[in-house]
């Protein structure tokens, strides 16, 4: 693969995630900023200190959420495109489509779901101020972590496919992945800093939007990746026009 078309892929993934970025936005607008505001009032309700607002929550809601979310589908879209330069033909028999939708797949996985099952999303109220930065660091490690183990998963599954084949060196490299991820689930330390009196149902709302504005982004990000890479790597012979004009005969 050529410098030209790792740019150009590069250039795809980027438009891909805006693409992705778009979709979540609704999702986030119309599913997560309604919790998000119940969290708020939550909030206020319990809290004996009246902070000054900096930001209003509309802005916070739109244009700050449009922002956030469009960055981050653009950013990650273009790490991802030339992940798929280096995946394309080595992860099995599999087209551009099918290479970014397993991409995309495993991506969701090792950065987004793994380490959301040991650190899940918390909303607005729930956690202490004072361990902000333990909490985030916590939880980028536990993605380092993620992806590390996905990618030694990845050719754990290479190596073993010449002598078990590829099918049990897959279940191998997927059963030592969930060993690895559970051994770091039980000594990284576990954090609960949610109030007593916080919503169940609000809490469990707030995640389960989390978890879909994610799915959105990346299953959007493959669907439209793939097709991107489809057209660019496999283009479609040009075919004669039809109706074309025949010169009269003298």
């Amino acid at each position: 693969m050529n410098s030209a078309t790792v740019r150009n892929l590069l250039v795809r993934g980027m438009l891909a995630g805006l693409a992705a970025g778009l979709l979540a936005l609704i999702v986030a607008y119309f599913l997560g900023e309604p919790n998000v505001d119940s969290a708020i009032s939550f909030e206020a309700a319990h809290s004996h200190e009246h902070e000054m607002e900096v930001v209003s929550r509309s802005l916070q809601s739109t244009a700050g959420l449009a922002t956030g979310v469009l960055v981050y589908g653009v950013a990650f879209g273009g790490i991802a495109g030339l992940a798929f330069c280096v995946a394309l033909g080595r992860v099995g028999r599999f087209g551009p489509r099918a290479t970014a939708l397993l991409l995309s797949g495993c991506a969701l996985l090792a950065v987004y779901v793994v380490p959301f099952l040991k650190y899940p999303a918390n909303p607005p109220s729930v956690g202490n101020p004072d361990t902000i930065g333990k909490r985030t660091t916590l939880y980028f490690l536990m993605i380092l972590l993620s992806v590390l183990l996905a990618v030694g998963a990845t050719i754990l599954g290479k190596r073993l496919a010449p002598a078990l084949g590829t099918w049990y060196a897959s279940v191998a490299a997927v059963a030592a992945f969930a060993v690895a991820v559970g051994l770091a689930y039980a000594f990284l330390p576990a954090i609960n800093e949610v109030p007593k009196d916080f919503p169940a149902t609000l809490l469990w709302r707030f995640r389960l939007s989390a978890l879909a504005i994610q799915t959105v982004v990346w299953g959007g990000f493959g669907l439209v990746f793939g097709e991107l890479a489809e057209r660019l790597l496999n283009p479609k012979p040009v075919t004669a026009e039809a109706g074309r004009a025949v010169p009269a005969a003298n």
